[in-house]
């Protein structure tokens, strides 16, 4: 799916540099963007168009204020052969964002890039759907816990669809769950002669294998019921009572195929910023619980840990970050050691299964949407290493460390976060104009 953009013209300034220009755009961007008919600024905008483009800029800009007022899509500057904004730009951006209007001015072609992904991936979500399997949520295991957690209210789903236009479609996990156990297990061992070659299934039963299998086809046939889903989800930890298994094998299958978005706990603003990030950068993403050293016992003690890690830096700007017992789930395309290994956590059923994967060492990027839907908490930092507590629920996660640990936890919005490679918040910055939300950055 690629994006919608008009390019639009001044009409007492077009000229043959228009042309050259946005023909060269047309040849650079040709797997990107959809170039609708060029229109002359200040006329109607055709109402498919996700984005107008000015291939040219001019100084006709600063007199024409109110037509750039009017413009209701996302509005970008690309003026170079080289797929970003000019230098001579400066001046007309730096006074047009003065006067309340924000345009979109990459200055390296991959952020071009990243924002034609984002506007197509914008258009995407309004009109797609999250499916959840959920019957009572909170009301299962550890429900001190789970009731606390804001994704499940009726608020959260409604300004969710108010912002973004995408739609959180409920089905019963239970119901879910003794289709996928009704599955012949001859069903489930074809799957694994398909797969078998791709798959790094560590030391599990063939029971354990073939549930989570099951898994994998019953969510398949789901995904055939239903048009435009962009994300799963299913409340695997507080409902798992329904399952003899985990979901972990099944997203990581889901991914690898069909680059499925999942959210572990059905966590649908997981989904969300998930989505936008991953469809937008296209850099790997995961999501994992964090616990940041400044928590002291609190942290220690959920994760049956006697101590914290030692580090080379003030250990107030570290933490913690793991999963039901490992890192999270990781999708085998993203990993640098991926394996399914036994469950670790009590909750889930004895017969589940977990990944154990690693992203690489180095520059990450934490990132959640915060609850208002309005702004995105952003903090960049450093994977230094992972660490291994045996007889815990810490069996391989990752050391992070951070600027500064006190702001972290003064300004996270959940426990749950999504870490992605490399230092992104300037990438993120430019999509979130795209979007429509601001950045809050640590």
């Amino acid at each position: 799916m690629r994006a919608k953009v008009v390019p639009l013209f001044f009409k007492e300034g077009r000229n043959q540099d228009f042309d050259i220009q946005l023909n060269l755009l047309k040849e650079l961007l040709a797997n990107d963007l959809e170039f609708l008919p060029e229109v002359g600024f200040g006329d109607p905008i055709p109402g498919e168009a996700d984005a107008v483009l000015f291939p040219q800029i001019l100084g006709e800009a600063y007199r024409q204020l109110d037509d750039f007022k009017a413009i209701e899509v996302p509005i970008l500057i690309i003026t170079t052969e080289f797929g970003t904004m000019a230098m001579w730009d400066w001046e007309i951006i730096k006074y047009l964002r003065g006067e309340g209007v924000e345009v979109i001015a990459p200055y390296n072609m991959g952020q071009t890039k990243s924002l034609a992904r984002a506007l197509a991936a914008k258009g995407e979500l309004a009109s797609g759907n999250f499916l959840v399997f959920q019957d009572d949520p909170g009301e299962g295991f550890q429900p001190e816990i789970f009731k606390r957690f804001y994704w499940w209210e009726k608020e959260c789903t409604q300004r969710m669809f108010d912002k973004y236009g995408v739609t959180l479609v409920k089905k019963s996990f239970k119901e879910m769950a003794e289709k996928a156990k009704a599955i012949s297990d001859q069903a489930a061992e074809q799957v694994w002669e398909e797969w078998k070659d791709r798959l790094n299934l560590g030391k599990i039963t063939t029971r354990q294998r073939n549930s989570a299998l099951k898994v994998y086809l019953q969510l398949e046939e789901e995904l055939k019921q239903m048009e435009n889903v962009k994300g799963m989800g299913i409340n695997c930890l507080n409902e798992s009572h329904y399952s003899d298994t985990t979901p972990c094998l099944a997203w990581n299958m889901l991914y690898e195929d069909k680059q499925m978005i999942w959210g572990c706990e059905a966590d649908n603003v997981v989904m969300l910023t998930k989505f936008i990030l991953h469809k937008s950068l296209n850099v790997p993403i995961m999501m994992s619980n964090m616990y940041p050293f400044l928590m002291g016992d609190a942290a220690l003690k959920h994760e049956k840990i006697p101590n914290f890690p030692e580090v080379e830096g003030n250990p107030d700007n570290y933490l913690l970050a793991a999963h039901c017992g490992y890192f999270g789930v990781v999708p085998q395309s993203f990993a640098t050691e991926w394996t399914l290994r036994t469950k670790v956590l009590a909750i889930v059923d004895e017969n589940a299964t977990v990944i154990d994967a690693r992203l690489p060492e180095g520059p990450i990027t934490l990132a959640k949407m915060n609850p208002d839907f309005e702004s995105m908490h952003v903090i960049e930092g450093e994977i230094e290493k992972y660490e291994q507590y045996a007889d815990s629920d810490f069996i391989n996660g990752a050391v992070i460390r951070v600027a500064d640990g006190h702001k972290l936890v003064a300004s996270l919005s959940s426990h749950h976060y999504l870490i992605l490679t490399g230092h992104r918040l300037a990438e993120i910055r430019q999509i979130a104009k795209v979007f429509g939300f601001k950045i809050e950055e640590l």
